[in-house]
Protein backbone atom coordinates (compact mmCIF):
# COMPACT_ATOMS: atom_id res chain seq x y z
CA UNK A 1 0.00 0.00 0.00
CA UNK A 2 1.04 3.13 -0.88
CA UNK A 3 1.71 6.22 1.51
CA UNK A 4 -0.65 8.07 0.11
CA UNK A 5 -3.15 4.64 0.32
CA UNK A 6 -2.26 4.95 4.10
CA UNK A 7 -2.90 8.25 4.63
CA UNK A 8 -6.57 8.60 2.77
CA UNK A 9 -8.02 5.30 4.22
CA UNK A 10 -7.08 5.49 7.96
CA UNK A 11 -9.64 6.45 10.63
CA UNK A 12 -9.55 10.23 10.24
CA UNK A 13 -9.91 11.04 13.65
CA UNK A 14 -7.22 8.82 14.98
CA UNK A 15 -3.86 11.42 14.78
CA UNK A 16 -0.61 10.46 13.97
CA UNK A 17 2.02 13.19 14.16
CA UNK A 18 4.56 10.84 11.89
CA UNK A 19 1.70 10.53 9.41
CA UNK A 20 0.70 14.25 9.45
CA UNK A 21 4.88 15.29 9.18
CA UNK A 22 4.62 12.76 6.45
CA UNK A 23 2.04 14.11 4.70
CA UNK A 24 3.55 17.74 4.61
CA UNK A 25 7.22 16.60 3.66
CA UNK A 26 7.09 12.89 2.06
CA UNK A 27 8.89 13.60 -1.46
CA UNK A 28 7.17 9.52 -2.20
CA UNK A 29 3.69 11.69 -2.32
CA UNK A 30 2.81 11.81 -5.49
CA UNK A 31 3.25 15.23 -7.41
CA UNK A 32 -0.56 16.55 -7.38
CA UNK A 33 -1.20 15.48 -4.01
CA UNK A 34 1.76 17.05 -2.39
CA UNK A 35 0.82 20.49 -5.00
CA UNK A 36 -2.81 20.23 -3.16
CA UNK A 37 -1.40 18.98 0.35
CA UNK A 38 2.33 19.71 1.47
CA UNK A 39 2.68 22.24 4.60
CA UNK A 40 -1.03 22.02 5.52
CA UNK A 41 -3.90 19.96 6.94
CA UNK A 42 -7.28 21.24 7.69
CA UNK A 43 -7.72 19.10 10.66
CA UNK A 44 -3.90 19.24 11.82
CA UNK A 45 -3.68 23.10 11.31
CA UNK A 46 -7.72 23.39 13.21
CA UNK A 47 -5.79 25.73 15.74
CA UNK A 48 -3.76 27.96 13.76
CA UNK A 49 -6.20 28.16 11.12
CA UNK A 50 -9.43 26.85 11.62
CA UNK A 51 -10.37 26.34 7.93
CA UNK A 52 -10.75 24.21 5.21
CA UNK A 53 -8.60 26.29 2.55
CA UNK A 54 -5.86 28.17 4.34
CA UNK A 55 -6.57 31.78 4.61
CA UNK A 56 -4.90 35.05 3.82
CA UNK A 57 -2.82 36.40 6.58
CA UNK A 58 -2.53 40.13 5.38
CA UNK A 59 -1.38 41.25 9.38
CA UNK A 60 1.92 42.75 9.49
CA UNK A 61 2.96 41.32 12.89
CA UNK A 62 2.07 38.88 15.12
CA UNK A 63 1.77 38.99 18.80
CA UNK A 64 3.23 37.20 21.66
CA UNK A 65 1.02 34.56 23.38
CA UNK A 66 2.60 35.10 26.57
CA UNK A 67 6.13 37.59 27.18
CA UNK A 68 9.35 35.62 26.14
CA UNK A 69 7.45 32.98 23.95
CA UNK A 70 7.96 34.66 20.62
CA UNK A 71 5.95 33.67 18.02
CA UNK A 72 6.92 32.25 14.28
CA UNK A 73 6.78 34.35 12.33
CA UNK A 74 6.87 37.39 13.78
CA UNK A 75 6.89 39.98 11.69
CA UNK A 76 5.15 40.65 8.28
CA UNK A 77 9.29 41.39 6.53
CA UNK A 78 10.19 37.91 7.49
CA UNK A 79 6.92 35.78 6.82
CA UNK A 80 3.61 35.72 7.33
CA UNK A 81 2.05 32.46 8.01
CA UNK A 82 0.47 31.79 4.14
CA UNK A 83 3.72 32.90 2.65
CA UNK A 84 5.60 29.65 5.27
CA UNK A 85 2.89 27.85 3.74
CA UNK A 86 4.04 28.08 0.23
CA UNK A 87 7.02 28.21 0.90
CA UNK A 88 7.27 24.78 2.71
CA UNK A 89 4.70 23.37 -0.72
CA UNK A 90 7.42 25.29 -2.98
CA UNK A 91 10.04 22.90 -1.37
CA UNK A 92 8.24 19.66 -1.16
CA UNK A 93 7.46 20.39 -5.14
CA UNK A 94 10.87 20.83 -5.46
CA UNK A 95 12.68 18.14 -3.43
CA UNK A 96 14.88 20.61 -0.83
CA UNK A 97 14.63 20.86 2.80
CA UNK A 98 12.93 24.62 2.84
CA UNK A 99 12.50 27.77 1.03
CA UNK A 100 12.01 31.21 1.26
CA UNK A 101 9.89 33.67 -0.97
CA UNK A 102 10.34 37.24 -2.19
CA UNK A 103 8.80 40.10 -3.81
CA UNK A 104 9.70 39.10 -7.71
CA UNK A 105 11.82 36.28 -9.23
CA UNK A 106 14.85 38.97 -9.80
CA UNK A 107 14.57 39.64 -5.96
CA UNK A 108 14.91 36.31 -5.10
CA UNK A 109 18.06 36.04 -7.13
CA UNK A 110 19.53 39.08 -5.38
CA UNK A 111 18.90 37.98 -2.58
CA UNK A 112 20.35 34.46 -2.73
CA UNK A 113 23.85 35.96 -4.16
CA UNK A 114 23.91 39.01 -1.62
CA UNK A 115 23.60 36.27 1.23
CA UNK A 116 26.22 33.79 -0.55
CA UNK A 117 28.77 36.20 -2.20
CA UNK A 118 31.04 38.75 -0.32
CA UNK A 119 33.33 41.80 -2.36
CA UNK A 120 36.03 39.64 -4.58
CA UNK A 121 33.85 36.60 -5.18
CA UNK A 122 32.60 35.25 -7.84
CA UNK A 123 29.91 33.67 -9.41
CA UNK A 124 30.33 31.32 -12.39
CA UNK A 125 26.94 31.40 -15.05
CA UNK A 126 26.05 31.59 -19.06
CA UNK A 127 25.10 34.49 -21.24
CA UNK A 128 21.72 32.21 -21.40
CA UNK A 129 20.12 33.40 -18.55
CA UNK A 130 17.42 36.23 -18.11
CA UNK A 131 17.69 39.41 -18.72
CA UNK A 132 17.07 40.91 -15.37
CA UNK A 133 19.74 38.49 -13.98
CA UNK A 134 21.94 39.26 -16.59
CA UNK A 135 21.47 42.98 -15.43
CA UNK A 136 22.52 41.97 -12.12
CA UNK A 137 25.37 39.64 -13.13
CA UNK A 138 26.85 41.74 -15.22
CA UNK A 139 26.30 45.68 -13.69
CA UNK A 140 24.85 45.14 -10.42
CA UNK A 141 26.95 43.15 -8.59
CA UNK A 142 30.31 43.87 -9.98
CA UNK A 143 29.75 47.13 -9.80
CA UNK A 144 28.06 48.02 -6.03
CA UNK A 145 28.84 45.09 -4.28
CA UNK A 146 32.20 43.35 -5.61
CA UNK A 147 31.14 40.22 -6.66
CA UNK A 148 32.08 39.33 -10.39
CA UNK A 149 30.42 37.00 -12.66
CA UNK A 150 32.39 35.02 -14.74
CA UNK A 151 30.18 33.68 -18.24
CA UNK A 152 30.41 30.93 -20.39
CA UNK A 153 29.84 30.95 -23.78
CA UNK A 154 29.05 27.06 -23.96
CA UNK A 155 26.90 25.70 -21.66
CA UNK A 156 27.17 22.38 -23.19
CA UNK A 157 31.15 22.75 -22.63
CA UNK A 158 32.08 21.55 -19.20
CA UNK A 159 35.69 22.04 -19.31
CA UNK A 160 34.71 25.94 -19.55
CA UNK A 161 32.26 25.65 -16.38
CA UNK A 162 35.59 23.98 -15.00
CA UNK A 163 37.59 26.32 -16.43
CA UNK A 164 35.89 29.28 -14.66
CA UNK A 165 35.41 28.06 -10.81
CA UNK A 166 38.46 29.19 -8.40
CA UNK A 167 39.19 29.03 -4.62
CA UNK A 168 36.71 32.42 -4.82
CA UNK A 169 33.97 31.02 -6.72
CA UNK A 170 30.46 30.75 -4.07
CA UNK A 171 27.98 29.50 -6.91
CA UNK A 172 27.70 28.06 -10.12
CA UNK A 173 24.50 29.47 -11.88
CA UNK A 174 22.39 28.09 -15.01
CA UNK A 175 19.23 28.53 -16.56
CA UNK A 176 17.62 25.39 -17.93
CA UNK A 177 15.67 25.74 -20.42
CA UNK A 178 16.62 29.36 -21.09
CA UNK A 179 14.84 32.22 -21.78
CA UNK A 180 13.87 32.86 -24.54
CA UNK A 181 16.12 30.68 -26.80
CA UNK A 182 15.33 27.48 -25.09
CA UNK A 183 18.83 25.81 -24.27
CA UNK A 184 18.83 23.14 -22.74
CA UNK A 185 21.93 22.30 -20.41
CA UNK A 186 23.06 19.28 -18.88
CA UNK A 187 22.32 19.75 -15.38
CA UNK A 188 23.41 16.59 -13.82
CA UNK A 189 27.29 17.27 -15.46
CA UNK A 190 27.55 20.20 -14.67
CA UNK A 191 26.29 19.38 -10.76
CA UNK A 192 29.10 16.88 -11.27
CA UNK A 193 32.00 19.62 -11.97
CA UNK A 194 30.92 21.94 -9.70
CA UNK A 195 30.55 19.44 -6.77
CA UNK A 196 34.12 18.97 -7.81
CA UNK A 197 35.29 22.07 -6.68
CA UNK A 198 32.70 22.38 -3.57
CA UNK A 199 30.80 24.43 -5.30
CA UNK A 200 27.03 24.47 -5.12
CA UNK A 201 24.97 24.59 -8.18
CA UNK A 202 22.23 26.87 -8.90
CA UNK A 203 18.99 25.80 -11.30
CA UNK A 204 16.44 28.34 -12.55
CA UNK A 205 13.81 26.19 -13.55
CA UNK A 206 10.97 28.79 -14.31
CA UNK A 207 10.67 28.00 -17.15
CA UNK A 208 10.05 24.51 -16.92
CA UNK A 209 8.94 24.00 -13.32
CA UNK A 210 9.34 21.13 -11.45
CA UNK A 211 5.71 19.45 -12.35
CA UNK A 212 8.52 18.64 -15.38
CA UNK A 213 11.72 19.10 -14.04
CA UNK A 214 13.37 17.94 -10.98
CA UNK A 215 16.69 19.89 -10.83
CA UNK A 216 17.83 18.52 -7.18
CA UNK A 217 17.02 14.86 -8.24
CA UNK A 218 19.37 15.70 -11.03
CA UNK A 219 22.36 16.70 -8.32
CA UNK A 220 21.55 20.27 -8.34
CA UNK A 221 22.02 22.02 -4.56
CA UNK A 222 19.86 25.29 -5.07
CA UNK A 223 16.65 26.30 -6.66
CA UNK A 224 15.46 29.49 -8.82
CA UNK A 225 11.64 30.60 -8.97
CA UNK A 226 10.19 32.97 -11.01
CA UNK A 227 6.43 32.48 -9.39
CA UNK A 228 5.01 34.80 -12.17
CA UNK A 229 5.33 33.13 -14.43
CA UNK A 230 3.61 29.35 -15.10
CA UNK A 231 3.76 28.84 -11.27
CA UNK A 232 0.93 31.38 -11.00
CA UNK A 233 0.16 31.27 -14.56
CA UNK A 234 -2.44 33.94 -15.39
CA UNK A 235 -0.54 36.80 -14.76
CA UNK A 236 -2.44 38.07 -11.36
CA UNK A 237 1.20 37.44 -8.99
CA UNK A 238 4.74 38.56 -8.72
CA UNK A 239 6.82 37.02 -7.00
CA UNK A 240 10.13 34.44 -6.46
CA UNK A 241 11.56 31.79 -4.29
CA UNK A 242 14.32 30.26 -3.54
CA UNK A 243 14.43 26.75 -2.58
CA UNK A 244 17.61 25.04 -0.80
CA UNK A 245 18.93 23.55 2.37
CA UNK A 246 17.50 24.58 6.11
CA UNK A 247 20.44 26.48 6.31
CA UNK A 248 20.78 28.03 3.41
CA UNK A 249 16.92 29.35 3.06
CA UNK A 250 16.79 30.38 7.61
CA UNK A 251 20.60 32.48 6.26
CA UNK A 252 18.43 34.13 3.30
CA UNK A 253 15.56 34.91 5.54
CA UNK A 254 17.13 36.19 8.88
CA UNK A 255 20.03 38.02 7.40
CA UNK A 256 18.93 39.63 3.86
CA UNK A 257 15.19 39.09 3.36
CA UNK A 258 14.87 40.69 7.31
CA UNK A 259 16.64 44.08 6.22
CA UNK A 260 15.63 44.05 2.29
CA UNK A 261 12.59 44.08 3.18
CA UNK A 262 11.16 43.06 -0.72
CA UNK A 263 8.65 40.17 0.47
CA UNK A 264 6.19 38.40 -1.44
CA UNK A 265 2.48 39.80 -0.40
CA UNK A 266 0.10 37.18 1.70
CA UNK A 267 -2.40 37.84 -1.02
CA UNK A 268 -0.10 37.14 -3.86
CA UNK A 269 1.28 33.78 -1.45
CA UNK A 270 -2.96 32.92 -1.02
CA UNK A 271 -3.31 33.13 -5.20
CA UNK A 272 -0.28 30.99 -6.15
CA UNK A 273 -1.48 28.76 -3.46
CA UNK A 274 -4.73 27.90 -5.33
CA UNK A 275 -2.89 28.12 -8.67
CA UNK A 276 -0.57 25.18 -7.62
CA UNK A 277 -3.55 22.72 -7.71
CA UNK A 278 -3.94 22.77 -10.94
CA UNK A 279 -0.10 23.61 -12.09
CA UNK A 280 0.00 19.57 -13.54
CA UNK A 281 -2.64 19.74 -15.46
CA UNK A 282 -1.49 23.29 -17.45
CA UNK A 283 2.13 22.32 -17.77
CA UNK A 284 0.57 18.96 -19.63
CA UNK A 285 -1.52 21.10 -21.58
CA UNK A 286 1.17 24.11 -22.18
CA UNK A 287 3.42 21.23 -23.48
CA UNK A 288 1.15 20.02 -25.95
CA UNK A 289 0.14 23.46 -27.38
CA UNK A 290 4.04 24.68 -27.84
CA UNK A 291 4.66 21.16 -29.44
CA UNK A 292 1.75 21.68 -32.30
CA UNK A 293 3.05 25.37 -32.67
CA UNK A 294 6.35 24.42 -32.99
CA UNK A 295 5.95 21.94 -34.92
CA UNK A 296 3.47 23.96 -37.59
CA UNK A 297 6.28 26.83 -37.21
CA UNK A 298 8.83 24.75 -38.30
CA UNK A 299 6.83 23.40 -41.65
CA UNK A 300 6.35 26.84 -42.16
CA UNK A 301 7.81 28.58 -45.39
CA UNK A 302 8.52 31.98 -43.79
CA UNK A 303 10.22 30.61 -40.82
CA UNK A 304 13.76 30.22 -40.81
CA UNK A 305 14.09 28.95 -37.39
CA UNK A 306 12.20 27.63 -34.55
CA UNK A 307 13.83 27.02 -30.67
CA UNK A 308 12.14 24.61 -28.89
CA UNK A 309 13.86 21.32 -27.60
CA UNK A 310 10.86 18.97 -28.37
CA UNK A 311 11.76 19.09 -31.88
CA UNK A 312 13.55 16.55 -33.10
CA UNK A 313 16.41 18.73 -34.79
CA UNK A 314 16.67 21.06 -31.42
CA UNK A 315 20.88 20.42 -30.47
CA UNK A 316 19.95 19.08 -27.03
CA UNK A 317 16.45 16.92 -27.99
CA UNK A 318 17.50 13.93 -26.72
CA UNK A 319 18.97 15.42 -23.31
CA UNK A 320 15.68 17.34 -23.05
CA UNK A 321 13.77 14.09 -23.35
CA UNK A 322 15.94 12.43 -20.24
CA UNK A 323 16.12 15.63 -18.13
CA UNK A 324 12.42 16.57 -18.69
CA UNK A 325 8.93 15.11 -18.23
CA UNK A 326 7.80 17.17 -21.30
CA UNK A 327 8.93 19.97 -22.71
CA UNK A 328 6.82 22.98 -21.27
CA UNK A 329 5.25 25.97 -23.06
CA UNK A 330 7.56 28.45 -24.24
CA UNK A 331 9.50 29.03 -27.38
CA UNK A 332 10.89 30.98 -30.33
CA UNK A 333 11.10 31.35 -33.22
CA UNK A 334 13.41 33.59 -35.99
CA UNK A 335 11.82 35.27 -39.28
CA UNK A 336 13.76 37.28 -42.05
CA UNK A 337 14.74 41.03 -42.04
CA UNK A 338 15.41 41.34 -38.89
CA UNK A 339 13.57 43.14 -36.38
CA UNK A 340 11.15 44.49 -39.15
CA UNK A 341 10.48 41.40 -40.01
CA UNK A 342 9.32 40.59 -36.91
CA UNK A 343 7.18 43.48 -36.07
CA UNK A 344 5.23 42.84 -39.38
CA UNK A 345 4.66 39.04 -37.85
CA UNK A 346 3.39 40.50 -34.19
CA UNK A 347 1.28 43.61 -35.62
CA UNK A 348 -0.47 40.67 -37.67
CA UNK A 349 -1.28 38.54 -35.43
CA UNK A 350 -4.89 37.59 -33.60
CA UNK A 351 -5.60 36.69 -30.27
CA UNK A 352 -2.10 36.95 -29.30
CA UNK A 353 -1.40 39.28 -26.77
CA UNK A 354 2.13 41.45 -26.17
CA UNK A 355 3.44 41.67 -23.17
CA UNK A 356 6.47 41.25 -21.59
CA UNK A 357 6.27 37.95 -19.56
CA UNK A 358 5.10 34.35 -20.29
CA UNK A 359 3.80 31.27 -18.86
CA UNK A 360 0.17 32.30 -18.30
CA UNK A 361 -3.14 30.98 -19.67
CA UNK A 362 -3.08 33.31 -22.69
CA UNK A 363 -0.66 32.87 -26.02
CA UNK A 364 1.98 36.07 -25.63
CA UNK A 365 4.53 37.47 -28.13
Amino acid sequence: MSNEQRFFLRDPWVFDPKEQRSLRTDTHLGFDTRALHAGFHPLDDFEAFRSFVPPITPSMTFPYKTFGNTPNPVYGRTATPINRLLEDRLASLEGGGAGVTAGSGSQALFNLIFTMARPGDNVVTSLNVFGEGYKQAAHIFPQRCGVSFRFVDNPSDTDSWDARIDANTKLVWVETPSNPCLFVTDIAAIAETAHSHKVPLLVDNTTATPALQKPIALGADIILLSITKFLAGNATVLGGAIVGSEDLIEDIRWNTTEFVGAVMQPMEAWLTLQYLETLSLRMGRHSANAQAVAEFLSQHPKVCHVNYSGLPDHPQHQLAKRQMKEQGGLLSFVVPDGMAGAAKVMNSLELVVHAVTFGTSRTIC
